[in-house]
């Protein structure tokens, strides 16, 4: 029988932005992927210390920037129990959940740098089939260091074949806090969600 692969892309979306989507699009038609799901994080570990959107709202952004791509899901893994949560903990529960899979796990170039601190990060890498990765002009990292920081982990690499780009959710936030145009950085349903509800402003 042959083994169903399926994408696995976690973040705070806060907001999610068409480099998000740039990075599940190509994954899916690269990886030849069954099903992209989207982690959304509630309050994950390593920005306890950082201001973040209310859940219902990156929710109902991140709902409405997928809608009407069969390909993609928001799950509720993260979000349906306590945290704190860790990603090798959701992997293994999507691998009791899900039967005869390969998992991607889909990181930007800057998580990838850091993923020597995620937690117990090697069983994390032994639990996918594999990393596809999107490059980011903003955040190198060096392959040879992190295959001495964790091992096997250059084999699990796969890279995403897409136009190098360096949006992030903290410059979009920084737009809308400054005035800046960020409209063309969001899907259109997504900019009208953030103008009715005066997101990212500090009131």
């Amino acid at each position: 029988m042959s083994r169903t692969k399926i994408g696995l892309f976690g973040g705070t979306f806060d907001p999610p932005h068409i480099g998000h989507l740039i990075l599940a699009s190509e994954a899916v038609h690269q990886f030849d992927l069954s099903r992209l799901l989207w982690m959304l994080a509630p309050d994950p570990p390593h920005k306890l210390e950082q201001p973040i959107t209310p859940l219902l709202h990156r929710l109902e952004m991140l709902q409405r920037m997928i809608a009407g791509n069969p390909s993609f899901e928001i799950s509720r893994l993260e979000i349906d129990r306590p945290g704190p949560h860790y990603t090798i903990d959701t992997l293994r529960l999507l691998s009791k959940l899900e039967s005869n899979v390969d998992i991607f796990l889909l990181l930007g170039g800057d998580s990838l740098r850091d993923l020597p601190t995620w937690r117990l990060c090697a069983d994390l890498v032994a639990e996918v089939s594999k990393i596809g990765v999107l490059r980011r002009p903003d955040a190198p990292f060096d392959i040879s260091a992190l295959e001495e920081k964790i091992s096997g982990v250059t084999g699990k690499l796969v890279f995403i074949d897409a136009p190098l780009q360096s949006l992030s959710s903290r410059e979009i936030r920084r737009r809308v806090f400054n005035g800046d145009a960020y409209r063309y950085y969001v899907l259109p349903s997504v900019y009208e969600y953030m103008e009715e509800n005066r997101l990212y402003r500090g009131e």
